[in-house]
């Protein structure tokens, strides 16, 4: 029998759904609602993460496997533990959507361990009250992403949700991957996500939207007491340093996805974390060419709002959507206005440093600006791999001429013809600044090369990557998802047995299904 340190704050905290029939409808007056999940006929555990084992306390043994997999399938419930899904709304695409809540995901565990505060989330497993008019359920393709996006992620150093499991159901699910009138049966499969906490900036939106004043207070106050305790007992100074720092988190965040060209793909308020972590992993996707522009998000593919260059732009508006939210317990519009504007600018501050530490500068030199508008200019000219130019970079000295610099980072040109003419002309003109700013450092190469390959991973989850271990696991051949999984726990390492995977995105994925194009319910 497994043993949970069960430490039940949030239901305990907040006010529940006084409805317990699971039936969709309007929750009013709750921040959850009790439900359980739905049984599956043949849960198989196919992907463990023994680092998030580890942090929860919730252990892989002989003696407890079958019992882990009921409950990690959703078959079974945690003795003592009332299972709940949140209730919260959300701006989607700019639009407010009124309720959305867990429409697919179920709360199964609330613990503690080494006096850190986790839940344990169950993603597929059911229909709640707030799915509409979805089943609840999740699809091996979704769960696959998921899982090795969390745990990627993390170990990139970017705070997220984690992932504990992955449980093929034995069951089909029907999905319509681009919306576009094809619906197909794929196998069925369940994530258990991990965090301090799913609290999203909807949760306080929606009270906001149904001036429930008395549920809002309760709720921004058991979030401040308890992951915040830090910053004071509940009062309007506290309430702001709270705002303060959830924007601080965010910017935080944003700056990490830049630094690796990451791009989340859809930016709703229901999909922003109050502690800050990347969550909700649908159609995201990392820069092949780096391009300002890019989405991976074929519901975005027209405005384009969510696009990787816009992310720091989304957040603030998002932030913006927050301070609403928190306006009838603060009132001073001018100190809101004030953290806003300390985020407009601190972006700059901060990505301004992020980049120069990919670049491998220390300190700051009058032409660093001119360094990185001329870089981002340059990329643009010709389809570049992000991810490899970085780390190929690392080669270049004060030793290396214009031209061997440019034959270095070659490897990262999709199209190496296109660089002639003033294309070429634009990367020689570059080279000699970088050149020139690497001789007037301190640092030596060694010393270099370390600060950038800190910056500068060599291995990213790239979506072709993703959905070449999803079609062998279709195929019940799991073994491409155990060797990502393993490579990508030391991305920033050189790793060698794994440098067949350093390599831009090949032909054949550049408008496949899966690799570049990918749906809301991917």
């Amino acid at each position: 029998m497994i043993q949970f340190n069960l430490n039940d704050t949030f239901t305990k905290a907040l006010p529940a759904d006084s409805v317990e029939e699971n039936y969709r409808r309007q929750v009013w007056g709750a921040c959850f609602s009790f439900v359980e999940p739905s049984p599956v006929k043949a849960p198989q555990l196919i992907a463990w993460s023994e680092d998030v084992a580890a942090l929860t306390g919730v252990l892989l043994e002989p003696n407890t496997a079958d019992d882990l997999k009921s409950i990690l399938s959703g078959n079974k419930t945690i003795d003592g533990f009332k299972p709940y899904a949140h209730c919260y709304g959300g701006h989607q695409f700019g639009h407010w959507a009124g309720q959305l809540g867990d429409g697919r995901a179920i709360n199964i565990a609330e613990l503690s361990n080494n006096k850190k505060q986790w839940v344990l989330q169950l993603k597929g497993a059911g229909p709640t009250p707030y799915s509409r008019s979805a089943d609840g359920l999740a699809v091996l393709r979704s769960s696959i992403r998921e899982f090795l996006c969390s745990e990627a992620m993390h170990n990139l150093g970017i705070p997220t949700t984690r992932a504990l499991s992955l449980v093929s159901t034995g069951e089909k699910v029907v999905r319509d991957m681009l919306y576009d009138g094809n619906p197909a049966e794929e196998p069925g499969a369940i994530v258990c996500r991990v965090a301090e906490s799913f609290l999203r900036f909807g949760n306080y939106q929606l009270l906001l939207a149904r001036n429930d004043n008395e549920n809002l207070k309760t709720l921004v106050d058991y979030t401040l007491n308890q992951f915040f305790p830090e910053l004071g007992k509940p009062s309007k100074e506290a309430y702001i340093a709270l705002f303060r720092t959830i924007s601080d988190r965010t910017l935080d965040l944003i700056i990490h996805w830049q630094r690796v060209g990451f791009v989340h793909g859809v930016m709703n308020t229901d999909n922003m974390s109050i502690l800050g972590l990347t969550i909700d992993y649908g159609p995201y996707g990392w820069l092949e060419g780096f391009d300002y522009g890019w989405t991976p998000n074929t519901t975005d593919a027209q405005n384009r709002r969510y696009r990787f260059g816009q992310q720091a732009s989304v957040g603030l508006w998002n932030l913006a959507q927050l301070a609403s939210a928190f306006h009838p317990l603060i009132e001073d519009k001018e100190q809101i206005e004030a953290i806003l504007e300390e985020y407009r600018s601190n972006f700059q501050v901060r990505f301004f440093d992020m980049m120069q530490s990919k670049l491998g500068f220390e300190g700051s030199h009058d032409s660093d600006k001119k360094i990185l508008s001329k870089l981002i200019e340059t990329l643009h000219l010709s389809e570049t791999d992000m991810t490899i130019f970085f780390r190929e970079l690392i080669q270049v000295s004060q030793e290396t001429t214009q031209i061997q610099a440019l034959s270095i980072i070659e490897k990262a040109f999709y199209k190496p013809e296109e660089i002639d003419g003033a294309v070429k002309n634009n990367w020689l003109e570059w080279f000699e600044l970088y050149i020139n700013r690497l001789k007037v450092m301190d640092k030596d190469q060694i010393q270099r090369a370390a600060i950038m390959r800190a910056s500068n991973p060599k291995y990213v989850l790239r979506n072709y990557m993703a959905q070449l271990a999803i079609e062998k696991a279709e195929k019940e051949d799991l073994s491409l998802l155990k060797e990502l999984a393993t490579m990508l726990k030391d991305p920033y390492a050189e790793a060698p047995q794994y440098q067949h995977w350093y390599k831009k995105r090949p032909e054949w994925a550049r408008n496949k299904v899966g690799c570049s194009m990918l749906s809301c319910s991917s």
